[in-house]
């Protein structure tokens, strides 16, 4: 019986790693295809990694993306720091609910109507929509999943330390910025990146607050699939997994080296 449900189990883990990364798989095989047709493989070739570093546009718009993503991905990790912070150490003042309901409801409100909103915000303070617009819409949503994440270290963080450090002669200041930011800093990590990567993938929010020269990949990609799947889009995609890749693997050596340091 066990070996039965065992099996099961196995086979339900395959069928979901099978469903969420084999088409990924596909993406970064028909990257190297010699065919035109992206559906027909037509032989090895890296003939479209060729052509796409003579994509302006399409080079444009992923450097874009990135400064979009990491200015917001830094922004919403600050943010979030700060509005955990406030959560978990400022125990129940005036308002708290309101800042909570207002810190979390764009998580759970559709991306449209997020987007709506900030277009009618920057068109009524007369904003021009431009790379900053889609920086500010970014860290509006990322912020609140940075908040999340920073709130559950903030909320299991023992406080014994920061008061021996206190009572070692540190200020509060220098006690931050010594023993409760350093601890902090594998959620702090987990939150930019999470951040990073909604920002990255984000296309409705970019498409409601971009305006002239700051199109997103996202968008890029979406004009381009409209008039058919062309196998540069298969490079750049793949290029994208590779660099996120390597980005999850050096935070998470970076994380498990300093969980792993032994204690001074």
């Amino acid at each position: 019986m066990n070996r039965r449900i065992g099996a099961h189990h196995i086979a339900a883990l395959v069928a979901g790693f099978a469903f969420l990364y084999v088409p990924i798989a596909l993406l970064i095989l028909y990257s190297f295809n010699a065919s035109r047709l992206v559906t027909v493989w037509g032989g090895f070739s890296t003939r479209w990694y060729g052509e796409l570093l003579q994509n302006e546009q399409l080079l444009s718009s992923v450097w874009i993306s990135l400064r979009v993503a990491l200015l917001s991905g830094a922004f919403s990790a600050i943010l979030g720091t700060c509005a955990a912070y406030a959560l978990v150490r400022a125990g129940r003042f005036r308002g708290r609910t309101i800042f909570s309901a207002l810190l979390y409801s764009p998580m759970i409100m559709p991306e449209v109507i997020v987007g709506l909103a900030l277009l009618l915000f920057f068109v009524a303070i007369g904003l021009e929509r431009g790379f900053w617009t889609v920086v500010i819409a970014h860290t509006t949503v990322g912020m609140c999943f940075a908040t999340v994440v920073i709130h559950a270290r903030l909320a299991e963080f023992d406080r014994s330390l920061e008061e021996a450090a206190m009572d070692l002669g540190a200020t509060p200041a220098t006690t931050f910025r010594t023993v409760t930011l350093p601890i902090c800093a594998p959620a702090i990590v987990a939150a930019f990146l999470l951040a990073f990567t909604i920002s990255l993938d984000d296309f409705v929010l970019a498409s409601f607050t971009a305006g002239t020269g700051s199109t997103t990949l996202p968008m890029r990609i979406y004009s381009q699939v409209r008039l058919g799947v062309s196998p540069q889009i298969n490079a750049i995609s793949t290029l994208m997994i590779a660099a996120v890749a390597v980005m999850l693997c050096v935070a998470y050596f970076a994380i498990g080296r300093k969980g792993r340091a032994p204690a001074a």
